[in-house]
């Protein structure tokens, strides 16, 4: 089973709109399990006190209750998923430009969402 570390923007994203192969991506990927950093439920819990963000905030943090969650130390997210990634491989799910391009960079890979789909993208190294 492999654990796709999630980011923020991922999560919101999947928690607010409707994927359409997220319900058989085991089947088209291979068997994944997300996982959420506690640095991004505190972001998340950040979000929440905001009034433009909080419906969104509130009702990621109801979706990702049963996901796996994991301490990555540090306060970054961003800067945690790029030491993982550069220390171990792996792969990051963000629909965060430059992050991808950043963990694409470092060896990783990437799942994210366009159109409404989920898709990965590969390492560049």
């Amino acid at each position: 089973m492999v654990e796709v570390i999630c980011d923020t923007s991922f999560l919101i994203h999947i928690a607010n709109n409707r994927i359409k192969n997220l319900a058989t991506l085991d089947t088209e990927i291979g068997s994944i399990r997300f996982v959420v950093p506690d640095t991004v439920i505190t972001e998340l819990q950040n979000l929440a006190e905001r009034p433009d963000k909080k419906d969104a905030a509130l009702s990621t943090i109801q979706y990702i209750k049963p996901f796996k969650t994991v301490s990555l130390g540090g306060s970054f997210a961003d800067e945690q998923f790029v030491s993982l990634v550069k220390r171990r491989g792996g792969v990051i799910a963000t629909m965060d430009r430059e992050l991808k391009t950043r963990i694409k960079n470092s060896g990783g890979s990437v799942i994210s969402v366009s159109s409404n789909r989920i898709v990965l993208e590969s390492s560049k190294v």
